[in-house]
């Protein structure tokens, strides 16, 4: 029997059952995405590599980059994002009249180690404003983030939402620890902020002092715009111990949910107003979400 060369490490074919069920899923939150104001657009797998460079912070490392024939150094997309800020930079007369809005599905690529749901290669479903810094934008993407879960039978899903002002004056390792609390708990946490050379003492009091953090003035706008789009309170929680994102979000910060899989993620964004600016020579506010395709279909049941 002759036998097939294999695929590359992370990388997969897909069998028509699945290629079936994923269309699904990317029809059913592109047509919610649709029913928000949001536009497809549709940007290069390759950018240059100095394109992507610089914007991700330690996860750079993971970038697929390489020289073509002509010497060029060109890279495979990390995310849609930076590519969506460099072609938004490109087009600036998108967003000279208002805020643009726009969706897009692609494949994305990451040099990781290969493990359950996660693949070298794999497939975002994003949404994002751009043009405009009114906290209604950020509420606007949250909620067609939770009506494409409610249109998939995903019913328990929930956002978690926080304000990277909240961390204003901690310094970056403290909050990269704050983050873990979930995985190591109180103890934990204390024990690696010593381990950073913060006393026992003032570590468990910066700790607190994060657990206390009020929802920000633009976080209760979004709370109360979310209600005028229909989200209910138990479809999201601010949660002040939320810090994704360090090197890429400025404001708001969300997290997509489901509790009864272990408060498994599906999906996260934020909002970025300085990443485009890296490209325009000045300040361009945005906000998106990005859903995993693949952790969702892991959450589907078979006759989806």
């Amino acid at each position: 029997m002759i036998k097939a060369p294999p695929t590359p490490k992370g990388f997969r074919d897909i069998l028509p059952e699945m290629a079936k069920k994923r269309r699904y899923v990317i029809n059913t939150i592109v047509s919610v995405y649709e029913e928000f104001g949001f536009v497809p657009i549709e940007t290069p797998t390759l950018e240059f590599a100095e394109t992507l460079k610089g914007k991700y912070g330690e996860e750079e490392k993971l970038i697929y980059e390489f020289e073509d024939r002509g010497g060029r150094k060109l890279a495979l997309r990390y995310d849609l994002t930076v590519p969506l800020a460099r072609f938004v930079a490109s087009n600036l007369s998108l967003i000279a009249k208002g805020p643009f809005r726009r969706y897009q599905i692609g494949q994305v690529f990451r040099g990781e180690n290969p493990q359950k749901g996660r693949w070298r290669e794999f497939t975002q479903l994003d949404c994002d404003t751009l043009g405009s810094a009114d906290v209604s934008e950020d509420a606007r993407v949250i909620a067609a983030a939770i009506t494409s879960c409610r249109k998939l039978g995903l019913s328990s899903a929930q956002i978690r939402i926080n304000d990277r002002k909240n961390f204003e004056g901690l310094s970056k390792n403290v909050v990269i620890a704050i983050d873990k609390l979930e995985k190591i708990g109180d103890e934990g946490v204390i024990a690696e902020l010593v381990s950073k050379g913060i006393n026992k003492d003032e570590a468990a009091t910066l700790l607190q002092k994060v657990k206390n953090s009020k929802p920000t003035q633009d976080l209760e706008k979004i709370f109360a715009e979310l209600k005028n789009l229909g989200i209910s309170e138990k479809e999201y929680a601010f949660d002040p111990l939320l810090a994704r994102g360090l090197d890429y979000y400025t404001g708001s910060i969300f997290e997509l949910r489901l509790p009864e899989y272990g408060n498994l993620s599906v999906g996260g964004g934020g909002r970025y107003d300085n990443l485009v600016g890296m490209f325009a020579k000045k300040q361009i506010p945005a906000v998106g979400f990005s859903f995993g395709l693949d952790r969702l279909l892991e959450l589907l049941p078979n006759d989806s």
